[in-house]
């Protein structure tokens, strides 16, 4: 505990997971899986950076590169449905607040 002008401040290393992570969880994996334009069930390069332009990213690019290497298990250059929940969690990590904000239609 630390007090400060009088205040009871308590200070915890406990972080609290916001209501609405469960909502962007949802909305970023629909989000990627409108971005599959061929519809062959698996994320290309360009699709995935279609996906980060849509949450208006300043490097789509950069951010595809980071998340290829985080969720592309197999190497084989696609984001498949069972890789899809490292992607939506890693594009989650960069993004604070809510996602909805962030969106483009």
């Amino acid at each position: 505990m630390v007090y400060f002008f009088r205040k009871k401040v308590v200070v915890t290393n406990e972080k609290k997971a916001p209501d609405s992570s469960k909502a962007d969880y949802d909305e970023i994996m629909s989000l990627f899986k409108r971005c599959d334009v061929n519809n062959d069930g698996k994320l290309s390069w360009e699709e995935v950076k279609a996906g980060f332009r849509r949450l208006q990213s300043r490097f789509p690019a950069y951010r595809t590169q980071r998340a290829f290497q985080m969720a592309d298990a197999n190497g084989d250059g696609y984001i498949n449905e069972a890789e899809l929940d490292k992607l939506v969690t890693y594009a989650l990590g960069c993004y604070q607040g809510s996602v909805k904000l962030r969106l483009i239609n």
